[in-house]
């Protein structure tokens, strides 16, 4: 079998430092990538776009972030859905005070924006933490959806208080607005989120990503031993806040196009995004991409099999998509708290030693 570390070395420290130290995982990520950018734009259409990938890149962005947070550093948040909202906000006031800065700038700032907010939000975790921070930022999550349709300057005094994406291009192809091709929103969303778990990947494996883990698993040893709760806190915030902002930004100017804070980034925003993490794996950032890209695809396949296969009800459906869903994170819980991260790891481990029982 291929799957294996004979004659996979590493004689140099940056051969040993590399992101993906086994060359089959190397090789896979670069067929998957490849694949991804060179064939997908020539094979999907709109309905791929809009309803499966374009979703689930933006959603993966949002899941790495708070996996980051909760994850990683063991602080738990239910402000996922406000956090989104500032990056959403942050760059509708971008576009329409800088239109002449490219999106992707803006894309940044937003995010940039978000982990300033975050940052202050996460001052409370430096002297609380568990169900009490949860509740401290499911009170952000509150504070904010209020905060945006209240202050009629956010939304620049519109009648209707909805935000609408203006027309913005990248390389001469509009990636905002409603002149839009599927494949550019596509390879938009795909440059920020490879981008995105690239850089958690590398955080979570360098000093700041033992911070956070120290801290995870146990706060007052990590304190003694050197590592500064203040610092790895704070930061876990500001990074998480970071990608939620980002993808934020990208689900209201290339996804959707417009909202209104209330209807899309209200509560339940925050729980899909904890409930992504919890069925892929905390801990895990390919555990965010399976949970993403599993609490995207559900929906569509019940629909699928429920509506036009079997004739059922639009709002039957709907429910049975949320038992299933509850059924699921109640399992994992109970049998494989490591999510399906956990369970891809057992069978690499099976490829592993194929045809070996040991």
């Amino acid at each position: 079998m291929f799957y294996r570390e004979a004659g996979d070395f590493s004689t140099t420290y940056p051969q040993d430092s590399q992101t993906f130290p086994i060359r089959f995982d190397r090789y896979r990520y670069y067929a998957v990538l490849a694949v991804a950018v060179v064939i997908m734009p020539f094979v999907m259409n709109d309905y791929l776009v809009n309803a499966i990938f374009l979703p689930f890149l933006i959603y993966a962005i949002a899941a790495i972030g708070l996996n980051i947070l909760t994850g990683y550093c063991g602080q738990v948040s239910l402000g996922t859905g406000g956090f989104m909202a500032v990056g959403a906000y942050a760059c509708y006031k971008l576009m329409t005070a800088f239109p002449d800065i490219n999106i992707f700038f803006h894309v940044l700032l937003a995010g940039g924006i978000t982990a300033a907010v975050g940052t202050a939000f996460g001052l409370p975790s430096l002297r609380i933490k568990g169900f009490y921070l949860a509740v401290a930022t499911l009170a952000a999550q509150f504070f904010l959806v209020w905060l945006f349709n209240k202050v009629a300057w956010f939304y620049n005094y519109s009648a209707s208080g909805q935000i609408n994406a203006p027309e913005r291009t990248v390389f001469g192809v509009a990636v905002t607005g409603p002149n839009t091709e599927a494949w550019a929103t596509y390879l938009f969303c795909l440059v920020f989120t490879v981008l995105l778990a690239l850089i958690a990947r590398n955080l979570t494996r360098g000093s700041i990503g033992r911070e956070w883990m120290a801290i995870r698993d146990m706060d007052i040893a990590a304190e003694i031993i050197g590592v500064n709760p203040l610092r790895a806190k704070l930061t876990a915030f500001a990074v998480s806040s970071f990608f939620v902002g980002i993808s934020g930004a990208l689900f209201f100017a290339v996804y959707l196009g417009a909202v209104e804070v209330g209807e899309v980034f209200n509560i339940q925003k925050s729980f899909i995004v904890l409930f992504m993490i919890i069925i892929g794996g905390l801990g895990s950032i390919f555990g965010s991409f399976a949970g993403a890209a599993f609490l995207v695809v559900l929906p569509v396949v019940l629909k699928l099999v429920g509506v036009d296969l079997l004739g059922w009800p639009t709002d039957i459906v709907a429910h049975f998509n949320l038992v299933v869903v509850g059924l699921l994170i109640i399992v994992f819980l109970i049998a494989e708290p490591h999510g399906l991260a956990q369970l891809w790891r057992v069978a690499k481990e099976k490829l592993r030693l194929w045809p070996f029982p040991h």
